[in-house]
């Protein structure tokens, strides 16, 4: 168990743990910023650098490099402690962010998000171990609760951020100016861990890790193929053919066994999550666009939409962070949430239909996977063998991350494939977050320490 015997502080800013706190907050706060604004700065960046045939590999190559990352480094921080690999992500994520900021081509440009997306993988992925081993078990939800909250701030302030220092400065300040914050905040957390217990505990190295690397990385080559033929449209389909076809091969390699069919315990925690936050993620994608040209919003009222649910998300995690509601009416209820969430605003189709709907529905889905996701964070550790607690983190971020970019390619092609019609790709959203609502009973039902390694049926 990673449990600790001691009580644990009123506060997770208590004067024991407000440096290490606090660090964490901002390395997450840091890297989640540069995801949300490097969106709103790409269409700039890809003009001035000429390489707008490269526009959908500058995304795919973070997103290959981070499933590689949290492969080795969910097994790194279990052998030797979450430090190393913090420090070792935090200047592979500074080396890209100055590599980005300085690119005098596209391609340069693209090596240097590669590098930000191995750093960020390193950094999220011990963080999680790092939670395991600094704080006592009764402390996880409310740790949880604020990594979610320091996503929601970047989701509301860092489109807007970006677009002004785009518009009014250089779009190289984005990337320039995180790398200027990173080091500080890395620093922080490191005085943070001052005179704690963070080695490795009883973790051997594992045989297979160099295997596990190579099917990481053709995972991400698959996950890659599907997120950039997603979109091209018709001209993608063979791209998209060809990562499903390696993913279906690949990803089970890195999945627990049984994953797939959600067998009872450990191993359904990927699919649950993957479910649940890919489903949400594919109606998103759709969302704004729907309401600009659907219903006449300008862009800034369709942010202000997704705004709303990010904000819902914070508010489900500070809620379960209390200790209010059960692991499983957190998981089950909020899945269903989602489900209903996305139901709500597919009404907004309906021109007789208020636009407010909308706002309720995207705080009723962030309510739910406010709730949902910490909480399969806080399942996983405590279900975790001491030693095991980044690999199996890592196999969930994996899931999750594939899990999504399937699902936002599919929601996509359904959309695409009959006439861009929303209310397909929204029903097809709808039915994963269903689908994660029933497979959330069988993640709860081990109660005890297993691992990842399992098989649980």
């Amino acid at each position: 168990m990673t449990s600790t015997v001691e009580a644990p502080p009123v506060s997770v800013v208590s004067s024991s743990y407000r440096a290490l706190s606090v660090g964490l907050v901002a390395l997450v706060m840091l890297v989640a910023f540069e995801a949300m604004a490097v969106a709103t700065a790409m269409p700039v960046v890809a003009r001035e650098l000429g390489g707008m045939h490269l526009y959908n590999l500058a995304f795919s190559a973070t997103l290959a490099a981070s499933v590689i990352a949290t492969v080795l480094g969910g097994r790194w921080s279990d052998v030797r402690g979450p430090l190393a690999p913090i420090a070792v992500g935090i200047a592979g994520f500074v080396a890209g962010l100055l590599v980005a900021g300085f690119a005098a081509n596209m391609e340069i440009f693209v090596a240097g998000r590669f590098l930000q997306g191995l750093g960020a993988g390193l950094v999220q992925v011990a963080l999680y171990v790092l939670v395991a081993r600094a704080y006592p078990a009764a402390m996880h939800p409310r740790v949880f609760s604020l990594f979610s909250a320091a996503w929601v701030v970047p989701s509301m302030v860092g489109p807007a951020i970006a677009g002004f220092v785009v518009q009014n400065f250089d779009w190289r300040w984005i990337f320039l100016g995180v790398s200027l914050i990173v080091v500080p905040a890395g620093l922080l957390l490191w005085r943070g861990t001052s005179g704690r217990d963070l080695d490795g505990g009883n973790a051997e190295p594992a045989p297979g890790l160099g295997r596990k690397l190579v099917w990481a990385t053709l995972t991400a080559v698959a996950a890659a193929l599907i997120q950039y033929g997603s979109a091209l449209k018709l001209g993608g389909i063979p791209l998209l053919a060809a990562g499903l076809v390696l993913l279906a091969v690949a990803l089970p390699k890195l999945l627990p066994a049984g994953a797939l069919r959600a067998a009872r315990g450990l191993p359904s925690a990927p699919v649950l999550r993957g479910l649940a936050y890919g489903g949400l993620m594919a109606a998103e994608v759709l969302i704004p666009l729907m309401l600009i040209s659907e219903r006449g919003l300008t862009p800034t009222g369709a942010g202000i939409v997704l705004t709303v649910g990010a904000l819902g998300w914070s508010t489900g995690s500070w809620i379960k962070g209390r200790g209010t509601i059960s692991h499983l009416t957190a998981m089950r209820g909020g899945a269903f949430m989602i489900a209903a969430g996305i139901a709500l605003i597919s009404l907004v189709l309906i021109d007789s239909v208020p636009l407010a709907v909308a706002y309720v529905a995207m705080a009723i889905s962030g309510l739910g996977i406010g709730a949902l996701h910490p909480t399969v964070s806080v399942l996983v550790l405590e279900m975790s063998k001491q030693g095991e607690e980044g690999q199996n983190t890592a196999a969930v971020g994996v899931g999750e991350s594939v899990f999504t970019v399937v699902a936002v390619a599919i929601a996509g092609a359904l959309f695409t494939a009959t006439g861009e019609t929303y209310l397909m790709g929204l029903a097809f959203a709808f039915v994963l977050a269903i689908l994660a609502a029933f497979v959330a009973p069988r993640f709860a039902h081990m109660a005890k320490a297993g691992t990842l390694e399992g098989t649980a049926s």
